[in-house]
């Protein structure tokens, strides 16, 4: 079944490249306009252009997802862009692996400022364009890329574990304030694993449906999407 995101406009972060630019490829194919959001300026440029060569709508926008104003920028340059906002995908993220007894402090805050901040801030500004009198004030939703990690114990990966449960935990509170608050935002997370080795299509599409109609009574959960045992 293919999930029509016509009239949808997306921000994708970290699509430059690998799943990011997966899930732009995906949205887009589903009709959906789309803004890739990154700091690698070339790949994301070449990212756009490739995705506008198959005649879907394409823009890049510079954006560091730990910089709160580069995310005003960004959304506000989205907007004009394509017109509107109505899905944003939190998928930047950086995963540094080593056991507890080795713990680079340096490590564990670069992935919190990119996989906790960087997702708050941008649940913020989805939040503040999409709800009524927002910039764009149609709703939407919000798709933030969690992990199996954030469910399962894997040994070398404790503090990025904690990171992506972090996020989970973003996504239901995010989530509960949205309905509370009316903002017509539904928020959502999804779990990649490996319980069998998977294609970037394969998240894609399941990001494509957190973000379509077809999940329109779906907030506040989180989609494990890893091929299973």
């Amino acid at each position: 079944m293919r999930h029509d995101l016509s009239g949808r406009a997306a921000l994708i972060t970290g699509g430059a490249r690998g799943l990011g630019a997966g899930m732009a490829a995906a949205l887009a194919g589903a009709g959906a306009a789309v803004v890739i959001a990154d700091l690698r300026e070339d790949l994301g440029r070449a990212t756009a252009d490739a995705l506008g060569q198959t005649g879907a709508a394409a823009a890049f926008v510079p954006l560091d997802v730990t910089d709160d104003a580069s995310w005003e920028r960004a959304v506000k340059a989205t907007i004009a862009e394509l017109g509107g906002l109505d899905v944003v995908v939190n998928n930047a993220g950086v995963e540094l692996a080593g056991p507890l007894v080795d713990l680079d402090p340096a490590d564990v805050r670069r992935m919190l400022d990119v996989n906790v901040l960087g997702t708050a801030l941008g649940i913020k500004h989805a939040f503040r364009a999409m709800r009524p009198g927002g910039a764009a004030g149609h709703g939407g939703a919000v798709v933030n890329i969690a992990s199996v990690a954030a469910t399962t114990a894997l040994p070398g990966i404790a503090a990025y574990s904690a990171t992506k449960s972090a996020v989970d935990r973003l996504t239901r509170v995010a989530a509960t304030e949205a309905g509370k608050l009316g903002y017509g935002v539904r928020v959502n997370c999804v779990y990649p694993g490996a319980g069998r080795l998977g294609e970037a299509t394969d998240l894609a599409d399941a990001v494509v449906f957190l973000a379509s109609d077809a999940a329109r009574f779906v907030t506040g959960a989180g989609l494990p999407v890893d091929g299973g045992p």
